[in-house]
């Protein structure tokens, strides 16, 4: 009875491999060209030529804009930026120098006058030139993508938190690859490719959004999965389907400051 039992198993595994194997010589994506094609090819069957490609002026420094950007601070004003507790308001956040803006604590969330989805999206930022606090506490302040992913905003520089909340964290998700905050009195640089989800036509998530995040220059974010909506107590789940919306900046209580920030539809 044994000896049945393994030729049996023999039999069946000899069977398995032999598949694979047929599969294998099948596949659709062959590693090497046929030999025999039906019809002979030449360069120009695989050149496309139009539409043709859109011309942009690139920027002259790294940092500065492109030509088809949306300027959202270039340290003159804060026109396209309103108040989240009122949009009917202009954003309460203060100016400085004609150079950067900060946080007025207290005075709550700004977010963009615009709504955008797919983006590329530059922005600079530094801590309060005074240290103060520890952790969550220092230089506290967050991105928002569609007003409800956020790539936090945080001085990390010597500055011990939990992994999935310091700088270039999408915030109690995702931990940055690696921690690349410069000093308090120095400025730091987001350079974000954002996309965003995609729904289902009955509300089911079909794509969840995903980020890539560069820190001073730095890969922080390679392409990552987004769970869910940013939560400070529970999972990160999707909300319901939604479209564009605004990009917001938190008010956590810090005077973090704010500088060339310009943005790209995707």
């Amino acid at each position: 009875m044994k000896r049945k039992n393994l030729l049996v198993s023999s039999i069946l595994i000899t069977g398995l491999v032999v598949s694979l194997s047929t599969f294998a010589q099948q596949r659709p994506y062959p590693s090497t060209p046929p030999e025999v094609s039906p019809m002979p090819m030449k360069p120009e069957m695989t050149e496309i030529w139009d539409p043709e490609v859109t011309v942009i002026t690139p920027a002259k420094k790294l940092g500065d804009a492109p030509s088809d950007a949306i300027i959202l601070f270039d340290g003159k004003n804060l026109d396209q930026w309103v108040s989240q507790k009122d949009p009917s308001k202009a954003a309460p956040w203060k100016i400085v120098n004609n150079d950067h803006f900060e946080v007025v604590p207290g005075s709550g969330m700004i977010q963009t006058k615009l709504k955008f989805g797919d983006c590329q999206l530059h922005i600079e930022f530094s801590a309060p030139d005074e240290v103060a606090n520890a952790g969550q506490g220092r230089g506290n302040s967050g991105v928002f993508f569609q007003n409800r992913y956020e790539l936090q905003i945080l001085d990390s520089y010597q500055n011990r938190t939990y992994r999935n909340g310091q700088a270039g964290s999408i915030y109690k998700d995702a931990a940055p690859l690696v921690n690349a905050m410069r000093t308090p009195l120095e400025w730091n640089t987001y350079d974000v490719i954002y996309t965003a989800p995609r729904y289902k036509a009955d509300g089911r998530v079909d794509a969840p959004a995903r980020i890539t995040v560069l820190h001073n220059g730095v890969l922080v974010q390679n392409n990552t999965t987004i769970l869910g909506l940013t939560n400070y107590i529970g999972l990160h789940l999707y909300p319901e389907a939604h479209g564009e919306d605004v990009i917001a900046l938190q008010d956590h209580g810090n005077k973090t400051q704010f500088r060339n920030i310009w943005i790209r539809r995707l």
